[in-house]
Parts: structure tokens; sequence; C-alpha cells
């Protein structure tokens, strides 16, 4: 089988020559990612490009957006350089009102960090809402280049955002959480809001761009102890399901992307009808072992997972061999298992321990995953 095989294989409830090895976010078949132009990650991106099976992370460009929307007011924008880092603010003219969000991109890191986000109070968030919606413009021009240098050494993904997301996004993570389960109506508004113009914008880009597979983020945000669980079927399940609904429509697969505790919600999880869960953290980041979660799913759902990116960046090989092995004890029976970190690495140079305990799991996976 090739990579492509391999991946469709465990997508489609069959079994594959191997158990499929992704290294997530490092992605090997995009040669304008940043990890395939930093000197300091060329020897493991040849060894990804070489041993694993390639899920190409890869985004249709957009139209600047703001709650899911093409703004129809131009963002003021301001930089300024403050340290190792650069200071992004941007100011929203409202018809009720501006609002502001500040970003900090650090150098060699690359992630950005929002240091003050969109919405303060409630009153920010009428603010926010009061903007017109235009739908998204998706341009996709890229995705020829993207196709030529995959081949079949994979599958192409692009990522959405659950309407949760969106809504919750808009606040610091502890006032997004107050917010919920303290004006509840308000918030139930803002995420039914979300979901009209999520629905529209991926529609959308469905129409202009059909690739293999579509992770959907957010959920983890009503997890608990964020939330209690009857807020996870009252704000992901519905919409989740809706959007699954659609992919598959089109004849793509659903990833269902959530972070954290998934033990009390694991069940409604399955009931989104997605084709893929990831990155089924172990205790005690996650509340679940894999085998647990393996049990309980079977082969109703592809379970991707779950090596901790910080044992990559902090253990030693015999750890990193040692988890390899009992991920493949717990979960690769029956097929419909993808082995993965649950991150990537994103700072600048890669660090030495880091690329050798990656290449230990890439090699002890292909050991320890082929099927008899």
């Amino acid at each position: 089988m090739n990579s492509k095989q391999r991946l469709q294989a465990v997508l489609n409830g069959q079994i594959p020559d191997r158990v499929p090895i992704s290294t997530y976010e490092l992605v090997a078949f995009n040669s304008q990612a940043f990890e395939n132009k930093e000197p300091s990650y060329a020897e493991l991106m040849r060894a990804i490009r070489e041993k694993t099976d390639c899920i190409c992370m890869w985004e249709p460009a957009s139209n600047e957006t703001f709650l899911a929307s093409s703004s129809p007011v131009e963002i003021q924008v301001t930089k300024t350089r403050a340290d190792d880092a650069v200071i992004t603010q941007k100011i929203l003219p409202t018809p009720k009102g501006d609002i502001t969000q500040v970003t900090k991109l650090i150098d060699n890191v690359h992630t950005v960090w929002e240091v003050e986000h969109w919405c303060k109070n409630l009153e920010d968030v009428d603010r926010a809402l009061s903007v017109p919606y235009e739908p998204l413009e998706f341009e996709t021009s890229d995705l020829a280049r993207i196709k030529n240098e995959l081949g079949d050494n994979g599958i192409i993904m692009s990522s959405l955002a659950d309407p949760l997301w969106l809504a919750a996004a808009l606040m610091n993570f502890g006032d997004y959480t107050v917010w919920a389960l303290t004006e509840t109506d308000h918030f139930a508004q803002a995420v039914a809001c979300m979901h009209d113009r999520n629905m529209e914008n991926l529609k959308r880009m469905l129409a202009t761009n059909l690739v293999d597979l579509y992770r959907i983020c957010g959920p983890e945000y009503a997890t608990p102890p964020y939330l209690p669980p009857h807020f996870f079927q009252q704000f992901v399940v519905p919409y989740v399901t809706e959007m699954v609904d659609l992919i598959h429509s089109k004849g793509a697969k659903a990833r269902f992307h959530c972070h954290g505790r998934l033990e009390k919600v694991l069940d409604m999880i399955l009931a989104t009808g997605s084709d893929a869960l990831d990155p089924c953290e172990a205790p005690p980041d996650g509340d679940i072992s894999l085998d647990q979660i393996k049990q309980r799913i079977g082969s109703k759902m592809c379970i991707m997972g779950n090596l901790q990116l910080k044992l990559l960046e902090q253990g030693s090989q015999d750890q990193v061999a040692q988890a390899v092995k009992q991920c493949m004890q717990d979960a690769k029976q029956s097929g419909r298992f993808v082995i993965m970190p649950t991150a990537a690495p994103i700072n600048i140079p890669l660090a030495d321990k880091t690329k050798d305990n990656y290449l230990c799991f890439i090699d002890t996976a292909l050991e320890y995953g082929e099927y008899e």
C-alpha cells in the first residue's frame, strides 16, 4: 500500500498493511511550510518524507475574517516591536462602538498569542455581532501545487472551527466560561449566529475546494472541567453533526479534534457521525486511556493519537519507544488507528533531543505497526 491508500483504508474501516504514522503539523510534502525551509528540521523532515504517511494540512486562502465573516469595514492595524516580539493591535469599528484585539508573535516561535481578546464583556459581544455579515470567499489556486507535491504520499486535510469556538474565542478563556455558565441564553444566541455563518462558509468552501479530510476544531472548549457535559450536548453535538453531514454529502471525511477530558462526552462525540477522533490524550492530560477509548469506540471511528508532544520534547528514547509500543498494544487491533503526536514543535531551531525522539517514534512505529 502507498500512504494515500493506507490512510484511506483506516478512515473507511478497513485494515491496512500497517498502522499509518502521522507527524501531525510537521507536513513533509508542502514546500512552503516553515519546517521544510528551516535547516534544523532538515534531517527529521527527510525521515518523515521517507517513512511516514502524510495528512497534509492545507487551508484555502480567504479574505480577512472576523466572526466567520468577511469584514465589511476596514480594520485598523498597528504593529510595533517589543524586545523579541511583534505586537499587533487591531481596532474594528462596529455600529455599536469600537472593539480591540492585541496579538503577539514571538521571534522563532511559529504561533500567535492573543494578548487581548476582541470582547471583554457582553456589551463587546453585542458590538461584535452588530457587524454586518458577509460570507467568506475562498481562493484555491494553491491546491494544485499541494496535490502535485503530495502525490500518493498521503491525503489532504483542511481545518474548520465549530460555532462554539467562534463564539468562545471572542473572550479570554476564563471570561468565556463565566459568560456561558451565567448568561447561557445570550451565549446560545451567539453560538447559533456563528453556526448560521459557519454553515454558509462551509458550503462555499466545499464548493471551491473539496479535499479528503476536514478537521473540526473547538469542541474541547466545552469539555469538563470547563463546562458540564450537558453544555457539550447543547453547544457541540447538534452543530458539529450538521457540519459532518454536509461534509459527508460531498464525499469527504470529518475528523473530530478535541484535547482534554473525553470520558463523559465520548458517546456524544460518536453521535456526531465523525469518521476520526484526535488526539485522544491519556491521563493526566486527559481522563481516559487509549485502550478504554478503543473499547468504547470499537470500529465506529478511527482513533488518531496519542503521543504527547512533551514526551517527544523532554522524554528519553526508551520512554518514547515504550509509549509507541503501548499505543500499538492499546489501539492497533482491528485497524482504525493512526499513531500520531498530540501536537508538533513550533520553535526554531529544533532541539536535537526532539529530533532524535521523533526518529525513535517513527522507527518504533514501523517496527510494531505491521498487521499480520
